[in-house]
Formats: C-alpha cells, structure tokens, sequence
C-alpha cells in the first residue's frame, strides 16, 4: 500500500511559480514511476508529467513542456513539480499517482489507468 499527500498549491498570478510535493509512504516509493495529473473544471483529467523510479528518465505534456520540470528525492519518499510561468489555463487540481506494475515507459506514462495509486490532490488557481 502507498499513501500520496499532495501539497504546495495555491492561488498565484500569471507568469508566477509554485512547487509541488508529493510525500508518499511506503519503504518501496524508489521503485515506482510517479506521474501528475490534472483536472480542471468542466474537463476531464489530464496528464501533466511523470518521472521514472531513479528520476532518469522524465516526459512531459506539450502544454508544459519547457515550464514544468519533475524530480523526486527517494531519500524523502517525495515527488517535486516545479512550475513557472504559470498561465490561467494551468488552473486545476493536480494529483500525483504511483504505478507499482510496470516499469518506466515512454509509450505509457500518460495512461492514467497505469497508476495504481492516487492521491487526493492540491488546487492552483492561476489568475490573469
């Protein structure tokens, strides 16, 4: 069993930045790969990023590419998203979710059905 506590969310302006840290318990969180998701209002839940069990290998949605970054610290059993210019459309609750099956995959990561385990999330509002 893995227990995911998302946190670091908030209200900020457009163009600002927030981190977000995702604690799990567990003496196993190295071995899984750690993604983020998003669901805003009104739309369905999306993929945002995730990272593989020893943080060398990361994808990331288009929609975030090169402002969102992903990282993790197995020593603290923590998952980090890190993310700047935020922009009125990154408005959402953010889940993190562990995948204990299956290792890291390119063609996978996205997949929600992959992530056996989820968090209860954390709000940003980004405002203009």
């Amino acid at each position: 069993q893995v227990r995911l506590v998302e946190s670091g969310g908030g209200l900020v302006q457009a163009g600002g930045s927030l981190r977000l840290s995702c604690a799990a318990s567990g003496r196993t969180f190295g071995s899984y790969t750690i993604g983020w998701f998003r669901q805003a209002p009104g739309k369905e839940r999306e993929s945002v990023t995730a990272i593989s069990r020893g943080g060398g290998n990361t994808d990331y949605a288009d929609s975030v590419k090169g402002r969102f970054t992903i990282s993790r610290d197995n020593a603290k059993n923590t998952v980090y998203l890190q993310m700047n210019s935020l922009k009125p459309e990154d408005t959402a609750v953010y889940y993190c979710a562990a995948n204990s099956r299956t290792f890291y995959s390119r063609n996978s990561w996205a997949r929600q059905r992959e992530y056996d385990y989820w968090g209860q999330g954390t709000q940003v509002t980004v405002v203009s």
